[in-house]
């Protein structure tokens, strides 16, 4: 049964760190799916932050993304992390965790806000 379990989100200050993470079903690790980290800004949709391939580390960010956050995963604890920093109130919002290709199962999500 696939399941994502979000955590470690919170209120921070602007220019802050927070670090997610997202324990996953183990097939999702076993059948080699890449793993996403989503972010969903209130009234908006979910926008992609970063992927992961856990069996090679192979690392996608989207160019807006600017280097800020770091996606590293711990195939032994089939966890993958989103190490945030130089947090902005635009980061504010729910950080889901998903598989590509896409799971049908969402995951209650971590969230973030950033508020001085």
């Amino acid at each position: 049964q696939v399941q994502f379990v979000e955590s470690g989100g919170g209120l921070v200050q602007p220019g802050g760190s927070l670090r997610l993470s997202c324990t996953a079903s183990e097939i999702i690790f076993t059948s080699r799916r890449h793993i996403v980290w989503y972010h969903q800004a209130p009234g908006k949709e979910r926008k992609l932050v970063a992927q992961i391939s856990p069996w090679d580390g192979d690392i996608y960010y989207p160019e807006y993304m600017k280097d800020r956050f770091i996606i590293t995963a711990d195939s032994d604890k089939h966890t993958v992390f989103l190490q945030m920093r130089n947090l902005n109130p635009d980061d504010t919002g729910m950080y889901y965790c998903n598989s590509i290709p896409l799971s049908g199962v969402w995951g209650q999500g971590t969230q973030v806000t950033v508020s001085s």
